[in-house]
């Protein structure tokens, strides 16, 4: 690219209940925004925009405040809570053709706002992907770094194409939002579609921060749930390990009748326990196992034909 290149940078930041941090979150936003800018890095006409993901409290009104106030924001409000990806996702597709390329960055300030320079001249040189990826987890709890750690690992044995120790603080240009807006799932696991999409890539790394405010909108429950979500829709493995099971049933099963055969030539035995108990409760329990494996994926394709839109926008301020 040309080096007096100076694109229209995003920054999508989708919310939910953020009223205690946007006002922080939209001044520091903007001041990176607004020196960039000064110092002939982007465009004067580049913007960020916040994402209202159907707030409770008054986040939508923050949102239109600051709108007025301040020349580099928008606002995006959905029309009920959809989740954090379909939002995000929102945000991308609603503005991807007024922009260069777009950035997403949650709004609780624990990604640092600094490295947003470092990605869009990582951009400007020809890059199409810039994946903020943090150094390390110190901050995090030890059940939420190890299990974190115990994530990445999962991913990368069932062959899924996952950034390690990145989450959703990415610099992405047009031609990835157009490809991105190719992928018409509902089920949606961004970390895992974009790396997919392909492009030229690199990472930017930085130190996470702790929330500058109000609480996390993650708790272990939608962690959980938000993982395997993302295993489930990259992976076929847990399909396969139905299998897998299969053949280890088959050859426990084995072992257990010549466990069986020698109990009862010793007699020490109670008659028809071990064949009768022992088999009930195991194959019971690895059958509801794996009809739980089967529906899942059922409960995915089902939500995937009936093709419902994945969100709708209720207002938008400039």
């Amino acid at each position: 690219m040309e080096s007096n290149y100076k694109p229209i940078i995003g920054i999508v930041s989708p919310c939910y209940n953020e009223a205690l941090v946007l006002n922080e979150t939209s001044v520091q936003l903007n001041a990176v925004m607004a020196d960039l800018v000064i110092r002939n890095i982007i465009s004067e006409k580049s913007f960020i925009v916040f994402v209202d993901d159907g707030s409770k409290d008054i986040t939508w009104q923050i949102i239109e405040e600051k709108a007025q106030q301040l020349s580099h924001i928008k606002g995006l409000k959905l029309a009920g809570n959809v989740g954090h990806q379909k939002a995000l996702l929102a945000g991308l597709l609603t503005f991807k053709d007024e922009a260069d390329a777009l950035i997403s960055i949650d709004a609780d300030l624990q990604d640092d706002v600094k490295v947003i320079e470092e990605m869009i001249l990582k951009h400007k040189s020809g890059i199409d992907v810039v994946y903020g990826v943090r150094k390390e987890r110190n901050t995090d709890t030890f059940f939420k770094r190890n299990t974190a750690l115990l994530f990445y690992n999962l991913m990368k044995k069932m062959k899924v194409n996952i950034i390690h120790n990145h989450a959703d603080y990415r610099l992405c240009s047009k031609r990835v939002l157009n490809a991105l807006s190719q992928f018409g799932e509902v089920n949606l696991f961004l970390r895992g579609i974009i790396p997919s999409i392909g492009f030229s890539k690199e990472v930017v790394y930085y130190d996470r921060l702790e929330r500058f405010a109000g609480e996390s909108k993650y708790p272990f429950r939608k962690m959980a749930a938000f993982a395997w979500n993302g295993v489930t829709s990259f992976s076929n493995y847990p399909l396969k390990l139905v299998t897998i099971i299969g053949f280890v049933i088959f050859f426990f099963c084995l072992v257990m009748t010549g466990y069986a055969m020698v109990a009862l030539y010793t007699g020490n035995v109670v008659p028809g326990w071990l064949s009768t108990v022992l088999p009930m409760y195991f194959l019971g329990g690895v059958q509801l196992f794996c009809f739980g494996i089967l529906g899942e994926y059922i409960g995915k394709i089902y939500s995937e034909v009936k093709q419902r839109p994945r969100y709708f926008i209720d207002k938008r301020v400039d």
